[in-house]
């Protein structure tokens, strides 16, 4: 076997396996979405940065939710695009393994900031009265540095583990992006120890902060029944079923690709679910918290006035 070990210099990303016509579709489709996703979630860091209402520990965690959207989007869709447009395009193994870096980044990072925004939600609707003593400002930037780091450190493990490994031919990733299940059924060594890692990983950043965010909308929905004001209770559900459709579309498809049996689950499945993942939740969160929120349509809406009339 050893013979058969070599250093591979660059990957082939296979994407998805359709006809030119259907590629060139993709491409116009995926573009679309990608736009929709950065004018989405700039609009809602603009909003964010521009009105001092929504200086509060909600937006902040939600500004940095849509940092970490945009960088997912910009991390793998521009190298999905050039593969529709030229498929036999390769990745370099340098480009391969930031590409996995950064997307492990984010997702760790996002895993964590959705726990952060619960914890945020269950404060101010448990415990309305000491929330300002709660969530202050140097709380708020301690947990966010918080997530970035462990999100970093998490994807620099998974890393660390995977750069000593030997790669055999074919270079083949059955992707469109370097995802880090793909990238290890190409090595020519042992990689339970990895698979491993991966499976420890993913049930300590997703299903322990899913179960914790569970435990807190539980508790926030008993809040919720005691409200007497209709008003209140009405603005109270508004924003926590926004959260809970970003908290559903993530989680969701996050455990079914990475805590479902490892493996064993369609390759083409996987692929999609991803798809959606990395692509679609971007451009859907500052979709639901816009169309969702009052306050984010308050705030666009005197904006919009305030251009027309200066």
């Amino acid at each position: 076997m050893g013979g058969n070990q070599t250093s591979i210099p660059e990957f082939l990303l296979l994407g998805f396996p359709v006809g030119p016509r259907i590629q060139m579709l993709l491409f116009g489709l995926f573009s679309l979405f990608y736009i929709f996703t950065l004018l989405g979630n700039g609009t809602i860091l603009g909003l964010n940065s521009l009105d001092s209402r929504l200086h509060t520990p909600m937006y902040f965690f939600l500004s940095h939710l849509a940092v970490v959207d945009i960088a997912y989007a910009c991390n793998t869709v521009p190298q999905m695009l050039v593969n529709l447009l030229h498929p036999a395009k390769p990745i370099s193994f340098a480009g391969c393994m930031t590409q996995m870096f950064l997307f492990l980044s984010f997702a760790h990072t996002e895993c964590l900031l959705l726990v952060l925004m619960s914890y945020d939600r269950y404060v101010a609707i448990c415990h309305p009265l000491r929330y300002s003593t709660i969530m202050t400002w140097k709380v708020c930037i301690t947990l966010a540095l918080t997530s970035w780091t462990l999100g970093v450190l998490l994807a620099l493990v998974h890393l660390m583990l995977l750069l000593p490994l030997s790669f055999c031919g074919p270079q083949k990733v059955n992707h469109f992006f370097c995802e880090i299940t793909a990238v290890l059924k190409l090595a020519c060594v042992d990689t339970h120890i990895n698979e491993a890692i991966v499976l420890a990983g993913a049930l300590s950043v997703l299903v322990g902060p899913f179960f914790s965010i569970v435990i807190s909308y539980v508790h926030i929905l008993c809040a919720i029944l005691k409200i007497q004001s209709g008003e209140g209770r009405q603005k109270a559900f508004s924003i926590c079923s926004s959260h809970l459709c970003v908290v559903g579309l993530f989680y969701g498809t996050a455990i079914i690709m990475y805590v479902e049996p490892q493996y064993e689950s369609p390759k083409e499945q996987n692929k999609y679910l991803l798809l959606f993942h990395s692509l679609f939740n971007p451009m859907l969160n500052p979709l639901i918290y816009g169309l969702r929120n009052k306050e984010v349509q308050g705030v666009l809406k005197r904006m919009l006035v305030k251009e027309r009339t200066s």
